[in-house]
């Protein structure tokens, strides 16, 4: 049931940390093995060692929790004991760093680096966290500053061939230590691992220039202000999907042939290249007032996300070949510049503004609690189109699509274009009461409210609007609608000694809905395809749990488990309508029944084992097309199996040699309401090999090691997004 176990992975030789790990998941620190939720931990000794390097390496240790990378670098799903999420929505965990919250998930999918610890929470959390933790929520806390100066320098090199630069320093600014500094720089570049099988190059570069600083004030014991700064640039590309044809020589075959999730002999073909581009700021200011009776907080949160992608259309193959040439455009004149092929640009822009403002009593107190408030406003603009392809390259488009009044057809002018822009503006009030009824029985009740106002404009120009297939809809139309919902969480809490921990709880979560292109309802009915329409709704789920966690044997042997069982009203699915070339969103209703059980085991001061478990029943309870009923909800994998070792000992002359081997299966996996294909379970292996020496350390790794081809992604319409094979390289660091 939860893979804390995982807090045990510090260096092997300091057993006696394995009980005094300090989370952070009820707004308050308090020892993980007295916190009364499923949780994964993942410390900085686990990070390190693990060579965690992006979110899909800590996901990956997690039971019943998967991460899909598909389409551009901002299109990250992550689905936690059967909740997703899908493109262009809210997400299924709220992700909080230093104790402020992410509002965009497009700015999930980044590197992690100077990160002390990883908490993953499961279940509904949205009493304390919000709107956006329906599933779940991580918590990620950086390398705060050191009081003396220190750093790190770390240089590697892998296959791609690709190459890596870190540097971090931390320490005091002033004389007295009060106002400390870290700061840290990141570069990772590789040129690819997937072959684009028509361009004969890699499908996949990747390149990524980031930086953090932050600024510790502590005057005094009564007041502390928090100030970071993040940027993040990646360049990379997009859309190389692969539709495959069981009759390559006939491009008709992209309409007759079935959907496999676990075809992967098709390769990727497309003719263009593209470009996905994405930067993202974000300047979080927390401040701590202690007066004596409690802590006073507040988070002020700006965050600004940009990406522009663009690549090649349906099918995904080179321009004589492909569908759009020889049946979509087939009959456009020579003299418009006929046929032609079809590409496709979108971009993105998100800003916004969130203060959070909460008291929090004094920890040591038989009962104890928390208020707060909270604010956002955000606003998002989103444009998707389709432009003409003649192989001369993918222009970037982003608020004004590519006209060209003579020929509609020229080169690089849009054949579709849509725009909408998005502002909202959400507030919460919330709080959390703990009262310990005696030493072994607590009691926790938290209750938060979240309101989300939304208005969406509809920014197609006139001429675009008729592809959409709604005479309804005009340029400058305004949608507003406003979601709400109450978010309830109540915990019992037993402790029979001060190694165990039994509990109970029920939790509400609450996820906001949203907008498709006015007239799609009518388009997805025309095209047979039902539970789609212009307004997709707010997701609620409510959640019932029962765990345990405990330790034995002199602390060597950890042992969490709990079983849970869910009910979702209006989830989420994804609907691609190729005929107006629109995503979209639509609603259903699941159950997932499901347990998790992790073991962590030191059978000596030099070896740590672990071994974890879960499972996801789901079932699809209802839905405007009910020959779905009864089918595995999207998105959901059956189970997850996560198991590993490390060792550690000394070599003498002063150094300590490591090994490290993390292994991940995840179950069958289904991926549409109609459950129409389906990728068959998949092994994946990571190795770790090190040598540290006092101020030094080089480390050999490898992730995939087994080279395991499969698809990280199956979307309805038979795209498939092929996964990463192997990677190895070798990383030296060096601190001082």
């Amino acid at each position: 049931m939860a893979l804390s176990p995982l807090v045990t992975v510090p260096a092997l030789a300091q057993i006696a940390t394995l009980n005094e790990v300090i989370v952070t998941a009820r707004k308050r620190p308090e020892l993980f093995r007295n916190l009364p939720m499923t949780e994964s931990v993942i410390t900085s000794q686990a990070i390190k060692s693990a060579n965690i390097t992006s979110p899909r390496d800590f996901i990956a240790m997690v039971p019943n929790m998967t991460l899909v990378q598909t389409q551009n670098v901002g299109n990250a799903f992550v689905t936690i004991r059967g909740i997703s999420q899908a493109r262009n929505s809210e997400p299924s965990v709220a992700v909080i760093v230093d104790g402020v919250e992410e509002t965009d998930p497009e700015e999930f999918a980044q590197e992690l680096y100077n990160i002390q610890q990883i908490e993953v929470l499961k279940g509904p959390q949205g009493a304390l966290y919000g709107r956006d933790a329906i599933g779940g929520a991580i918590i990620i806390t950086t390398t705060p500053p050191a009081n003396h100066f220190e750093g790190s320098v770390t240089a590697g090199v892998g296959n791609g061939p690709a190459e890596r630069a870190r540097g971090v320093v931390s320490g005091p600014i002033d004389s007295a230590g009060t106002l400390k500094y870290s700061a840290a720089l990141n570069f990772y570049n590789t040129d690819g691992f997937l072959q684009n099988a028509f361009l004969h190059r890699k499908a996949d570069p990747y390149r990524d220039y980031s930086a953090r600083l932050r600024l510790l004030w502590e005057p005094s014991d009564a007041f502390s202000g928090d100030l970071r700064l993040f940027y993040d640039r990646v360049q990379t590309t997009a859309y190389y999907y692969i539709i495959p044809r069981n009759n390559e020589a006939n491009p008709f075959a992209s309409f007759t042939t079935p959907p496999d999730a676990n075809d992967v002999t098709s390769p990727i073909q497309v003719n263009n290249e593209g470009t996905d581009n994405r930067d993202v700021i974000e300047i979080p200011l927390k401040l701590d007032f202690r007066p004596g009776y409690g802590t006073i907080t507040s988070v002020t949160d700006y965050d600004q996300t940009k990406e522009i992608d663009t690549g090649d259309a349906y099918d995904f193959r080179p321009i004589p070949t492909s569908i759009a040439y020889d049946y979509f455009f087939a009959k456009i004149p020579p003299a418009l510049g006929g046929p032609l092929d079809e590409s496709q640009s979108q971009f993105i822009r998100t800003r916004s503004w969130s203060q959070d403002l909460r008291f929090t009593s004094p920890s040591k107190e038989q009962f104890t609690w928390i208020a707060g408030l909270y604010f956002l406003h955000k606003e998002r603009f989103i444009s998707t189109d389709n432009i003409v392809d003649r192989g001369l390259g993918v222009p970037a488009v982003y608020e004004t699509p590519i006209v060209d009044p003579a020929n509609p057809f020229a080169t690089n002018t849009n054949v579709t274009f849509l725009a909408d822009g998005q502002k909202s503006n959400a507030w919460a009030a919330y709080g959390d009461a703990t009262y310990k009824l005696s030493q072994a029985w607590e009691i926790d009740a938290a209750l938060r409210y979240d309101e989300d106002e939304v208005r969406n404009t509809t920014r197609t120009p006139p001429a675009f609007l008729a592809l959409v297939l709604d005479p309804s809809a005009f340029t400058g139309e305004v949608r507003t609608h406003t979601w709400g919902a109450w978010q309830p969480k109540f915990t019992l809490r037993y402790k029979p000694s001060d190694d165990w921990t039994l509990y109970t709880d029920w939790s509400r979560g609450f996820r906001s809905g949203g907008f498709n292109q006015t007239g799609v309802g009518a388009v997805a009915a025309a095209s047979g395809i039902k539970g789609v329409n212009d307004l997709f709704n707010a997701e609620i789920a409510d959640t019932y749990e029962l765990g345990v966690k405990g330790e034995m044997l002199d602390h060597r042997l950890s042992v969490d488990a709990d079983v849970y069982h869910t009910h979702s009203t209006n989830g989420y699915f994804f609907v691609y309508l190729a005929s107006n070339s629109t995503q979209n969103l639509g609603n259903l209703n699941a159950s997932y029944k499901g347990a998790e059980i992790q073991l962590t085991a030191y059978p000596t001061d030099h070896l740590q084992v672990y071994a974890g478990y879960g499972y996801t029943d789901s079932r699809i309870t209802k839905m405007a097309d009910p020959t779905v009923l009864g089918n595995q909800a999207p998105l959901v994998s059956r189970d997850t199996i996560n198991a590993g070792a490390m060792y550690d000992h000394a070599l003498g002359g002063g150094l300590t040699g490591m090994a490290r081997l993390d292994f991940q299966n995840i179950g069958r996996t289904w991926w549409d309401p109609q459950n129409s294909t389906s990728r068959d379970p998949i092994s994946l292996v990571n190795l770790n090999l090190g040598i540290r020496g006092g101020q030094w350390t080089v480390t050999a790794w490898s992730k995939n090691l087994t080279n395991k081809i499969y698809n990280a992604e199956f979307s309805p319409g038979g795209f498939l997004w092929r996964a990463l094979p192997r990677r190895y390289g070798l990383d030296f660091e060096y601190r001082f």
